[in-house]
């Protein structure tokens, strides 16, 4: 670019002092001695007024040229005579254009994606598309500038590394530890392509690995895979189901047993509560007998925490028979008996000095005229 400043204006310089010639020549010859010093005076004139242009078109055109701008989220190297010196940030530099070169390069975040095709540990093919996000290192751009050129050429660099690590970290497992693992893909690939970037004077914020595509056999297997797991959650859940149910109706069963033998606790407790009520009743019944028919009667008081809450009785059988004890029990079967009479007074039947203690009969059965009565028997 710079050469076309140079060449320019001198191109139109010779040109102009050519034409100046070639008219002064012209009018010598045409003219003679007398026409050639007009001409060579206005020969004269025409050559300063092409100097003093072309003197202007040369500050016309080296003033702009040499006037840089530099846009925000850029760096410029600065090359002098096409050797990379030093940079420039953004705003405005001027530097002549005859011996400077300013080349342009881009801070911010770039992004590169390519297609390819790979295999994984167990030989499964795929074809996937990998994405790289990256910035250049500022403080290193002249480093870029002398190894790589443009933008461009380290883009094609850096491809080239990224398509060989996402290779090397899809080779490093399974076709089904890639489909369960993809969303760490680009964590590990990012990671392996750290090692291999330096060199390129980049700093990577972002990889990832789209758009896995496995053959349609695999796809296929996959398929059938995901639907047989399926149907085994699907078992493992009508089991756990069943069991919860189970569980359920055990617990239902567990509760009514319980229930059942809480009832028959409080019967048997109720009955129990009878029984010690009723032996209690016979036991204070003896004792009223007993004392009537002159027997001792031993009082204890019950005592609890130094309290009297009751007393008991018992019966002195000192000194005395079986026949007197055994009339006691007689007794109290006298008393049983008055307890649960109907209030029918029994018939007597007297034959060779036997008595037979017989319940009256019934109205019915003495209107039917069918039964025997005491005094036809007597």
């Amino acid at each position: 670019m710079q050469l076309i400043f140079i060449i320019l204006p001198l191109i139109i310089m010779l040109g102009a002092f050519a034409w100046c010639g070639w008219t002064f020549w012209s009018h010598y010859k045409a003219n003679g001695k007398k026409g050639g010093a007009l001409a060579k005076r206005n020969l004269i004139q025409i050559i300063g007024s092409l100097v003093l242009a072309v003197a202007m078109m040369f500050v016309l055109v080296f003033v702009p040229a040499s006037i840089h701008q530099v846009n925000t989220g850029e760096i410029a190297v600065v090359k002098v005579w096409g050797e990379a010196k030093y940079t420039k940030t953004a705003g405005i530099h001027f530097d002549d254009w005859i011996s400077k070169e300013y080349v342009m390069y881009d801070l911010k975040t770039q992004e590169i994606t390519s297609d390819i095709g790979a295999y994984s540990l167990d030989a499964q093919t795929m074809q996937c598309q990998i994405t790289i996000q990256y910035k250049i290192q500022g403080d290193k751009v002249i480093d870029i500038n002398e190894k790589y050129g443009s933008l461009q050429v380290l883009d094609e660099r850096l491809i080239a590394v990224a398509v060989e690590q996402a290779k090397v970290v899809l080779s490093s497992q399974s076709a089904m530890e890639i489909i369960e693992n993809r969303g760490s893909l680009g964590a590990r690939f990012q990671e392996a392509l750290a090692t291999k970037i330096e060199p390129y004077y980049v700093d990577v914020s972002l990889c990832v690995v789209t758009n896995i595509d496995f053959s349609d056999a695999f796809e296929k297997v996959v398929e059938d895979k995901m639907i047989a797991e399926q149907e085994k959650l699907k078992a493992e859940y009508e089991k756990e189901k069943a069991i919860i149910q189970a569980e359920q109706e055990l617990e239902v069963a567990k509760l009514a047993a319980e229930a059942k033998l809480a009832t028959a606790e409080g019967e048997a407790n109720a009955m129990k509560a009878i029984a010690e009520a009723e032996g209690k009743a016979i036991k204070l019944k003896s004792i009223e007998v007993a004392r009537m028919m002159g027997f001792e009667i031993i009082e204890t008081e019950v005592l609890e925490d130094n309290v009297v809450i009751g007393v008991e009785y018992d019966i002195d059988f000192t000194g005395k028979t079986q026949a007197e004890i055994e009339l006691i029990s007689e007794y109290l079967k006298y008393l049983s008996y008055l307890e649960t009479w109907d209030g029918k007074l029994p018939t007597v039947m007297t034959d060779t000095g036997a008595s037979i203690i017989m319940p009256m009969p019934d109205e019915s059965e003495t209107s039917g005229g069918s039964g025997t009565s005491a005094d036809e028997n007597s």
